[in-house]
């Protein structure tokens, strides 16, 4: 049996295919068109092939000549003001695109298909922490263009005989803490990774979008869940489905929220060093908070975090953007 990892060469695909290598899968086929991914990334055994999911010749021939039996699919744009400026980008790339991949996974009777949605289809959830049932109503092009995917796989699944599972990611922080990858776009928007560089000295200062939200200290509240602790959730979900398990969507994050401005505090204590911020507008598309019902997960796939400890995560992020730093300066 092998596994096709979509966008395995970016942040969150590369460290699913590390956990993939360290269960010891026979085989693991990372397809990633490298935009924002890195071949580096991926460890020497695995196979990569270069080129774009909706490429449906291609990802034909890729799962039929590895004997795909199950795919997990990272592939995607994610930032949200990006969204709001580009709808029909996102809806290209994130659903569109989604559908030809789902289409050539049903026609090559692939088994099992993982997909990364996302925190953004609860929008501005009247009920926190958000429980898995409680009505989708996303408020940006980018939590409508996951929530499509999402209902685009239930029916194609129910009509094509595979299961599935969703895995809804709140806000993903960190990196392997063996040092091995993390998040490595020049541009990414991720606050922990942010802050970081500007602790390093590598961004001149720091922005907070939004002082005025109705929360404890008028910054945004979210739920910070660790990579590596993502990509076994990934890896349960895998085993859950290939041991005849029903299609499931889950929530991914540990049930608690830090606000902008306590995670930039966490970051200057860590790192030992002051920087910049600037109190900047809200960003459009910009939940005030939201934060995981995370009791399901633990529930149904017996997901345990090993990593759920926001000094950790900062420290993981601090060690890999040095490195990272290292690495391009050569």
């Amino acid at each position: 049996m092998a596994v096709l990892v979509t966008g395995g060469a970016g942040y969150i695909g590369s460290h699913m295919v590390l956990a993939l290598v360290d269960a010891g899968h026979e085989e693991v086929v990372v397809l990633d068109d490298l935009s924002t991914g890195f071949d580096w990334a991926l460890p020497p055994e695995v196979r990569l092939v270069v080129g774009d999911v909706s490429d449906q010749a291609l990802v034909t021939e890729t799962i039929l000549r590895h004997r795909i039996d199950s795919i997990a699919h990272f592939a995607a744009r994610i930032v949200v003001p990006d969204s709001v400026s580009d709808p029909l980008g996102y809806y290209l790339a994130n659903t569109v695109k989604t559908r030809a991949l789902i289409e050539t996974a049903a026609r090559t009777g692939v088994k099992h298909f993982i997909f990364s949605s996302t925190a953004a289809v609860y929008g501005e959830p009247e009920t926190v922490p958000v429980p898995e049932n409680l009505a989708a109503n996303p408020i940006n092009p980018y939590g409508r263009s996951k929530l499509m995917s999402e209902w685009m796989l239930a029916d194609a699944a129910a009509a094509h005989g595979f299961s599935y599972v969703v895995l809804r990611y709140f806000n993903v922080a960190g990196a392997d803490p063996r040092g091995r990858t993390g998040q490595s776009t020049p541009n990414a928007t991720h606050l922990i990774k942010v802050a970081t560089q500007a602790a390093l000295g590598q961004r001149t200062h720091l922005d907070v979008f939004g002082t005025d939200y109705p929360t404890r200290d008028g910054s945004c509240l979210r739920d910070y869940i660790q990579v590596s602790d993502l990509a076994e959730a990934h890896m349960v979900a895998l085993n859950h489905l290939r041991s005849g398990g029903d299609s499931l969507t889950l929530n991914c994050g540990y049930g608690r929220g830090y606000s902008v401005l306590e995670v930039i505090e966490v970051v200057k204590r860590i790192s030992g060093r002051d920087f910049e911020v600037r109190l900047s507008p809200r960003r459009p598309g910009d939940p005030a908070q939201i934060i995981a019902g995370a009791d399901r997960i633990r529930a149904e796939l017996g997901w345990t975090p090993k990593h759920d400890d926001l000094d950790a995560i900062v420290a993981q992020a601090l060690a890999w953007e040095d490195s990272l730093a290292k690495r391009n300066r050569r």
